[in-house]
């Protein structure tokens, strides 16, 4: 929406956005191109159209916004995160590599401000701040998912390693922000597949797999072949 425009008042017609989705949708986006203590409430309130009074009765306060928009964002990241997953949900080390191919997508992309939960715990230190408390949450549940990946893919140290390539993903959030690496991508699978013991195997996690359950269970019977017809 233009700068300037005037609040409008009652209830949207039928399929637009309400007043508190025009808030949080203009809130994120400054938030993060802006900066969350640099972005005042003034400014949310001429940028989306809604006046201040319609602000306050949907957030009592600018940490209670901030709230919101934190958990809209945790919501998108999941979004993305269980998509990719559905795609690769049979092959662990496909989902790894899918999942790093995403994180340096985003990283390349030229909006990119960095990781936006990063960003919030810088600007507020206090743990008990809510946007605070989300991103925390939200970083403890990447390592736990990436845990449960790593695990598939048989690592001896599920959580240690989960939490090596996550502290890997947020650095390169951030060294991101000044210097893109000619080969991001592969920089990222690389070292994830070197944390794992991965390193330089062929991708047949699948048959891999498939002939070690067979051995298990022992070589397979051929099934007898029927006598010929003899006429």
């Amino acid at each position: 929406m233009k700068a300037g425009a005037r609040p409008r008042r009652g209830a949207p017609p039928k399929g637009e956005v309400t007043a508190r989705e025009r808030i949080l949708a203009t809130a994120r986006e400054l938030f993060y191109r802006e900066g969350i203590r640099a972005i005042g409430v003034d400014t949310i309130v001429e940028r989306s159209g809604v006046s201040k009074t319609s602000l306050y009765r949907l957030f009592e306060s600018k940490d209670a916004l901030i709230g919101a928009v934190v958990t809209e964002q945790d919501r998108l990241f999941w979004t993305w995160w269980d998509r990719i997953e559905e795609q690769h949900a049979d092959d662990p080390r496909a989902l790894l590599e899918a999942l790093l191919s995403w994180a340096a997508k985003r990283i390349g992309d030229p909006a990119w401000r960095g990781c936006p939960f990063l960003n919030l715990a810088t600007e507020f230190p206090d743990d008990n701040h809510p946007g605070r408390v989300i991103a925390r949450r939200n970083k403890q549940e990447v390592r736990a998912r990436l845990a449960s990946i790593v695990a598939k893919l048989g690592a001896r140290d599920p959580d240690r390693i989960a939490s090596q390539i996550a502290l890997m993903i947020d650095g390169a959030y951030v060294t991101g922000l000044l210097a893109e690496p000619a080969d991001l991508r592969g920089d990222l699978v690389d070292a994830a597949m070197k944390f794992v013991g991965l390193e330089g195997r062929p991708k047949t996690l699948k048959r891999d797999a498939s002939r070690q359950a067979q051995h298990r269970s022992g070589p397979a019977v051929p099934s007898p072949r029927r006598p010929a017809n003899r006429r």
